[in-house]
């Protein structure tokens, strides 16, 4: 979340910033910065009784030595008296700072100076393109017809046992899944990151580190009794593995990849958008985090940019890369690029991929710090990717390699899959 110092910096300039994500913050901004003086005012006076508590409690025992009981009586009333006064402001002090963070809570991050603006999907910026669409036959098959001609995956068994959304993989389709998962991991490895295997459940503490409470609280799936939350993405359990930490500086940067299962509430999501691989309730995915000092946290972005397109450009699916204007962003994000290929049986776009950088955003919702060489404590950096996620990769995969022999298998992932070719 935003830190009032930031807020006291220029007030302005964060309404101005906000309002590039469609947010109206000028009230939330000047609440904070009356409250921030509230609180102020009532940690003055604490201190102010603090000082006449000190004074107040040493002169009893000066008392005391001299005779003086009777004053020395009314001096511990006094010193009674100014606890209370106290008592009562730390509630008026704590009261303040938990107004103060419920209003934090619900403001989204700023978007640096590089996010354009725009109110959709429509604004977004093409900024980069790479591989070549292929030209398929009039008959071309969708990907959910492919699965079910070459018996990989069964849509309506998933909803049999649990509901739509949840396919089961079968066969050379499964297989499929655990190569691409297997040849993500490998390649993140081989980039630098320490692979993590985390929990696919968070707690609360978890979800409001990273920002997916309160903001995404209706998309995730929560078991009540235990107040459990299952994962949107790694993102959450591995960023929240440096919450409540301070780190060397020595120890930075932080490059670590996890590989889960995703679920996702799809709240409202129908129609033909949504048919087969193309959103599911849950899905396999390979994250990258990386936990950075702020001055080396953009070029970490574009290393993480690149690793990614090396991914596509291995795969051989065509792709481009979006820069998301800000009314298209997420809450907690300072800045975000989506990467695309291109499904030519649905001749669509499919998102496969949002790389972000949060800035000190999550950071401070994490408490995640790092001692510099100046001795004082920072806020870090965090930044993550997806690398890749399966579901749009496999619908791709499946429709652009068709041919009348059966789906060619890309080179990178022959090793895994032991096929190279389904039918």
């Amino acid at each position: 979340m935003l830190t009032i110092q930031q807020i006291k910096e220029n007030p302005a300039l964060i309404v101005e910033r906000l309002a590039v994500k469609g947010f109206d913050g000028k009230e939330k901004i000047d609440a904070i910065l009356e409250l921030d003086n509230q609180r102020r005012a009532l940690q003055l006076q604490n201190d102010t009784l603090a000082a006449d508590l000190n004074k107040k409690a040493a002169s009893i025992g000066a008392l005391m030595k001299q005779g003086k009981r009777d004053e020395a009586e009314e001096a511990k009333k006094a010193v009674a008296e100014v606890k209370e006064q106290q008592k009562a402001l730390a509630e008026q002090l704590a009261e303040a700072e938990e107004k103060i963070r419920e209003i934090l809570l619900t403001i989204p991050n700023t978007p640096c100076a590089a996010v354009p603006h725009g109110t959709s999907a429509a604004d977004n910026v093409v900024e980069k393109s790479g591989g070549v669409i292929p030209e398929l036959p009039a008959d071309a098959l969708p990907h959910w017809d492919l699965a079910k001609k070459y018996n990989l995956i069964d849509f309506d068994l998933g909803v049999k046992i649990t509901g739509a959304g949840f396919p089961v993989y079968i066969g050379k389709g499964a297989r499929l899944q655990r190569a691409l998962i297997e040849f993500f991991l490998n390649s993140a490895v081989e980039a630098g990151y320490i692979e993590i295997e985390p929990p696919f459940v968070v707690n609360e503490a978890s979800g409001y580190g990273t920002g997916q409470l309160p903001d995404k609280e209706g998309q995730m799936y929560h078991a009540p009794l235990d107040n459990l939350y299952l994962i949107p993405t790694a993102e959450v359990p591995v960023t929240n593995l440096y919450r409540d930490v301070i780190l060397t500086d020595a120890q930075l940067p932080i490059k670590n990849c996890a590989f889960s299962a995703c679920w996702r509430r799809e709240a409202g999501s129908y129609g033909k958008d949504v048919r087969g691989l193309n959103r599911l309730h849950q899905f396999n995915k390979v994250e990258i985090v990386r936990i950075e000092k702020p001055e080396n946290s953009y070029a970490a972005l574009e290393e993480m940019k690149d690793h990614v397109q090396g991914l596509l450009e291995k795969l051989g699916l065509p792709w481009h890369i979006l820069r998301l204007c800000g009314g298209d962003m997420s809450f907690t994000s300072a800045i975000t690029f989506d990467f695309e290929v291109y499904s030519a049986a649905q001749k669509r776009w499919l998102e496969v991929s949002s790389v972000s950088n949060f800035e000190t955003y999550q950071a401070s919702r994490l408490k995640c710090r790092y001692r510099g060489e100046d001795k004082k404590t920072h806020l870090c950096h965090t930044l993550n990717g997806s690398a890749l996620a399966l579901p749009r990769i496999v619908a791709a995969l499946l429709e652009n390699n068709q041919t009348p022999e059966g789906i060619i298998v890309p080179e990178c992932l022959r090793p895994y899959t032991h096929f190279d070719i389904i039918n």
